[in-house]
């Protein structure tokens, strides 16, 4: 018999620790972020990650065959692309017959092994799952929270002495059955590394075992896991550490431990059969496989459209200097739009960059002193920055005490005595603040804060430096416009707790008019400018950079003129501004084609000012390719907003430096999106937040539904879903590259995190060829092969 994971410390912290990295982090509302749920299972296939996670929390990875029976009948899944999955999997069905029969087939349901609280309900007939997770959100709710509770629960205490020192306490569970388990909390080691080490042994949890039951345990927390693991990852991109998802496991294992004391003579047999499933090695079963190929299948229809959309022939680029140029962020909802303004006038250029503008902001608001980190997750800040100067100084003072007595307010109507008071003698002065926002009558204004600054300033040599790296990831280094929009982009919406998550996911889950700004007022610096000349770069004098914020919801645009007024260019910004307005219509008009309820583009404002609306706008969903080429590839075709474009210019990347940072910066976030989205989709259950008119706030960091419960991670259904079927197609992104395929396979061979996705396929990756068709599919491995008319093309040759 093997021995128990409790006997040995160094093993037993290992195994905690792969099970904590088994779980995805989710970010507090304030500022969420799309995140790959997947991310701790990179490194395996989608049919060993379907095993593993049938396993532990009894979810499936791939839609229901009936959505892939039906394209197959659709004939949108074609014979050829059956074919060609196929072809790629070494152990799948014999034939394409066969893999269609199956289709058309339900696959076997997954199911969870049982956790000792299901074992122990068949018993007693209580749900204990239910039971512990609503004591434990209880619990999670106060220890978490983020100003949302007015009597804050203590801080200063680890999460699993805080724990005991409430559970010790509460008679919840002794009431509904489970004798004795205060006295069992009281009587367990105070450390959690040691009551881990000892429900080892009393259950027999062997090293083996304990690979998937440890992450059984931890995703039956729901998102207060994801939540505790957010807080492990700031804590490690800080360079420090964080013991909070140990507490976790600790606390729910010493609930298993009790329940198995109590009902030991009932489910001792089946625990132990359970244990042995646990210990069995991960793999994936034939149907999961046949899933798989059903999913790969799938990806490739839609790659097949793709490489259609990419050959049609555009418009003719022009070497004429444009009236205006407008960088937008990558995000697909900035697709649509540059797609309209270009369609304004043959003089206008647009291109895409990452909505963080390169520059990595700890930002602190005016008359704030909270620090907003305005940039990838992935990275720490490299500067800060503050909004408004010295001389702003009395405006600050006078803008904190009105928020400060804002928030005194706020308390006094929260509070729990005078709350009813105050119903019932000012109730009625509410009535037209009421009405109005009932009917949508008062939207709210974009963010205006002073110009934002560098606190403390860059030198000279490090602003040109950064100005430099900034313009060429942007590969604009010649031919500027005398206008130049740089563009962030955010939402505005009333009463929707995921708000942030509708603002740019590269600006750290905030509006991106902050970095916009920042690098407008860097490169109309001269000194910047003059220091430019001498890296190559010659931006001409009448060029005036603005930064602007581009309204998601709405289509509109706001430029922050007043941040560099210029007389000379009065007459730009008007045509500029009627441009904006054109394109904007054009924009709404299309996209309330996809929105439910939305009678035309002049129904759009009205929905993002409605507190009643779930779906003000789609966000990202729909989702499917990531394009790194110059715009001319792009100019003219519809991509219907289901593409990230990032302008790149491989033979301006001097030692594919840029390259570098596209594959692993802004691809990575940008899968992070497709598969919360895809996450979302086919188990919504799991990694979905669930029913919007359900959510109530917890701890101010996240959303349960109904009054307690686990707390729910991901995207609403009504994100991915408009009530009669789904509007995000769950399909693995495709990531079209225009640059050598030497270069893209020496950046994997640097960065094994990036190249497992591909690897794995999380992430399909395509080479373009100098006309901008998809000529050459990553096959894994570090090797390449040609597409159907590439390789017809070379047979012919």
């Amino acid at each position: 018999m093997s021995t128990t994971l409790g006997s040995d410390p160094d093993l037993l912290a290992h195994s905690i620790d792969a099970a904590t990295r088994a779980i995805p982090p989710v970010w507090p509302l304030a500022s969420s972020v799309a995140v790959n749920p997947f991310l701790g299972q990179a490194d395996q296939t989608l049919a060993e990650v379907a095993s593993r996670l049938g396993r532990v929390a009894g979810v499936a990875v791939t839609m229901p065959r009936q959505w892939y029976a039906q394209r197959i009948d659709a004939d949108t899944i074609t014979d050829a692309d059956l074919a060609d999955a196929l072809a790629a999997c070494a152990d799948g069905p014999a034939s394409i017959e066969a893999l269609k029969k199956a289709a058309h087939e339900d696959a076997p349901p997954a199911q969870a092994l049982a956790a000792i609280t299901d074992l122990a309900a068949e018993a007693s007939g209580v749900d204990w799952s239910s039971l512990f997770i609503e004591r434990f959100g209880a619990w999670a709710s106060g220890y978490f929270d983020e100003g949302q509770a007015l009597w804050a629960a203590p801080r200063g205490r680890g999460a699993y002495t805080a724990w005991r020192a409430v559970a010790i306490y509460d008679l919840t569970p002794e009431i509904n059955g489970l004798t004795g388990f205060a006295a069992h909390v009281d009587g367990a080691p105070e450390n959690a590394g040691q009551a881990i080490a000892r429900v080892c042994d009393r259950l027999g949890i062997t090293a083996a075992g304990a690979e998937t039951y440890f992450h059984q345990m931890l995703m039956t927390l729901g998102g207060w896991g994801h939540y505790a693991r957010y807080r492990l990852w700031q804590a490690e991109l800080a360079g420090d550490s964080d013991t909070i998802l140990t507490d976790f496991l600790a606390i729910r294992l010493l609930w298993e431990e009790a329940l198995y004391d109590l009902y030991a003579d009932e489910i001792a047999s089946k625990w132990q059969a359970v244990r042995t499933q646990h210990e069995a090695p991960v793999a994936a079963s034939a149907e999961q496989v046949i899933d798989a190929l059903l999913q790969d299948a799938a990806d490739r229809a839609a790659q097949r459209g793709l490489a259609q959309t990419l050959s049609m022939p555009g418009p003719i680029a022009k070497g004429e200097r444009p009236l205006m140029q407008a960088a937008f962020c990558i995000d697909v909802r900035s697709e649509v739009f540059r797609r309209a303004l270009e369609a304004t006038h043959p003089s206008v250029q647009t291109l895409g960059f990452a909505g963080f503008f390169g520059l990595t902001a700890a930002h602190r608001r005016f008359a704030s002193d909270v620090v907003e980190l305005r940039l990838p997750v992935l990275l720490n800040p490299g500067v800060t920055t503050v909004s408004g100067t010295q001389d702003q100084a009395d405006d600050d003072l006078s803008a904190r005490f009105r928020a400060r007595a804002s928030r005194a307010w706020g308390r006094f109507k929260l509070a729990a005595v005078s709350s009813f008071a105050f119903v019932e003698a000012t109730g009625p002065l509410y009535a037209a603040k009421l009405v109005r926002d009932a009917l949508g009558l008062h939207a709210e204004p974009a963010p205006n804060d002073p110009a934002p600054r560098l606190d403390p300033a860059l030198d000279l040599t490090a602003r040109i430096t950064a100005a430099e790296t900034v313009l060429r990831a942007m590969s604009l280094t010649t031919n500027f416009a005398r206008v130049v929009l740089l563009a962030g982009h955010g939402a505005n919406v009333v009463n929707n707790p995921h708000a942030s998550g509708l603002h740019c996911g590269a600006c750290g889950g905030y509006s991106g008019e902050v970095n916009a700004r920042l690098l407008a007022a860097l490169l109309n610096d001269s000194d910047v400018r003059a220091g430019l000349v001498a890296q190559g770069i010659t931006i001409p004098a009448d060029t005036l950079f603005l930064g602007a914020l581009h309204d998601t919801t709405t289509d509109a645009v706001t430029i922050y003129n007043a941040d560099h007024p210029s007389t000379d260019h009065l007459q730009d910004l008007d045509r500029v501004r009627g441009w904006l307005a054109t394109g904007g219509r054009v924009a709404r008009g299309e996209r309330a084609l996809r929105l439910p309820r939305a009678d035309g583009a002049s129904a759009i404002p009205a929905r993002s000012r409605n507190w009643a609306e779930v779906r003000p706008e789609w966000a990202l969903a729909g989702c499917k390719a990531f394009i790194a080429a110059p715009r001319s590839r792009t100019t003219g075709r519809s991509l219907e907003g289901r593409a990230f474009l990032h302008d790149y210019d491989w033979q301006q990347d001097k030692g594919f430096g840029v390259l570098e940072l596209i594959m692993t910066a802004p691809v990575v976030v940008a899968s992070w999106i497709s598969l919360q989205y895809y996450g979302s989709t086919v188990a919504p259950d799991v990694f979905g937040a669930g029913n919007k008119l359900l959510h109530n706030v917890a701890g101010g960091i996240g959303v349960v539904e109904g009054n307690g419960g686990a707390l729910r991670p991901g995207l609403p259904w009504q994100s991915v879903h408009d009530g009669d079927d789904y509007v995000h197609e769950p399909l693995r992104l495709s990531v079209c590259i225009e640059a050598p395929r030497d270069a893209m396979i020496d950046i994997l061979k640097r960065h094994d995190g990036v190249r497992a996705l591909f690897d794995n396929h999380w992430l399909h990756l395509f080479a373009l060829d100098d006309s901008g068709r998809m000529a050459w599919r990553y096959a894994g491995n570090l090797e390449w092969e040609a597409m159907p008319d590439v390789a017809q093309a070379e047979a012919a040759a």
